[in-house]
């Protein structure tokens, strides 16, 4: 059991401050969590197949080095990926 001296009140109160330091923090984070859960729930949505019309759209129209069996073989001078042709000159510094 405790005593409920007066000397001992201040360890107490100490720990009634703690907790109170921590409800309150916990308290904020909830509010912070809450205010992105309704910043989300604002948010503009779309159904999924129309994301994936959007996106397969993008695609077929949007040329892409990367991918020649759709676009076809690149020519070497507009290859971004092709090593340069251009020969370079080195020159050493003494």
């Amino acid at each position: 059991m405790r005593s409920t001296r007066p000397g001992n009140s201040s360890s107490g109160g100490r720990q009634a401050t703690h907790q109170q330091k921590l409800s309150e923090s916990k308290l904020q984070r909830i509010l912070e969590y809450s205010q992105r859960l309704q910043q989300q729930l604002e948010m503009p949505r779309i159904p999924v197949s129309q994301a994936a019309q959007g996106l397969i759209e993008y695609c077929n129209k949007t040329y892409d080095p990367l991918v020649p069996s759709v676009w076809g073989s690149v020519h070497p001078e507009n290859d971004p990926f092709a090593p340069s042709r251009k020969k370079m000159r080195c020159c050493s510094l003494m």
